[in-house]
């Protein structure tokens, strides 16, 4: 059987950096879960995979420097929403293409990581986002970073939608059943004690 071909370096961005307004305010990426903050389960399950981990983090940078290669934070305070963050990942990103995670979706695994990887590779220059049934997760995606400009076009024309952007710039969907667990967003603390029951 002839090995299939290594997929190129990627850079990959974690998001860390909203408010949390459903967390009651608290910096999300260091709620604990499961005896740990949420972003350090997702650092581990992304580490083999790059050597260019970036965190968008708005708080606590010194919290966050251990679990990253570069930290990011938005470029307007306030809070401005995923899209500065993604914008402040693809600007520093080392590598041809940016893979985007939130920091509250612990459950996913690194087989659908993989698969995320490839789906982008078929079609390099458009984006790629995850759909869960007929929902488009923007969140979940991998960007080729030399889409940058487009970005930063649609910014500063007022679009401040992650999947607006990567919807009109042709984006690729990789298709997930509906209600898929791995993509479970653990953003409340109800959310997060109830997987903490289910996983012990």
């Amino acid at each position: 059987m002839p090995q299939p071909t290594p997929l190129p370096p990627c850079s990959i961005l974690l998001l860390a950096g909203g408010r949390g307004q459903r967390m009651g305010g608290q910096d999300k990426g260091l709620v604990p879960w499961q005896g740990e903050p949420l972003i350090a389960h997702q650092q581990r399950k992304v580490r083999t995979l790059t050597d260019d981990l970036i965190i968008s983090c708005n708080r606590n940078r010194q919290r966050y420097a251990p679990f990253a290669d570069q930290l990011v934070a938005d470029d307007e305070e306030d809070f401005p929403g995923p899209l500065a963050g993604i914008l402040a990942g693809l600007k520093v990103a080392r590598h041809s293409h940016l893979l985007v995670l939130p920091c509250d979706v612990p459950l996913i695994d690194e087989a659908l990581l993989q698969r995320m990887r490839e789906a982008a590779s078929e079609q390099p220059e458009k984006p790629l986002m995850l759909r869960e049934g007929e929902h488009w997760q923007p969140l979940l995606c991998v960007i080729p970073v030399g889409l940058l400009p487009a970005f930063e076009e649609a910014w500063k024309s007022g679009e401040r939608s992650p999947g607006r952007v990567m919807r009109n710039l042709g984006a690729n969907a990789l298709q997930c059943p509906d209600n898929d667990p791995r993509l479970a967003n653990l953003n409340t603390p109800e959310l997060l004690n109830a997987h903490n029951t289910v996983s012990d």
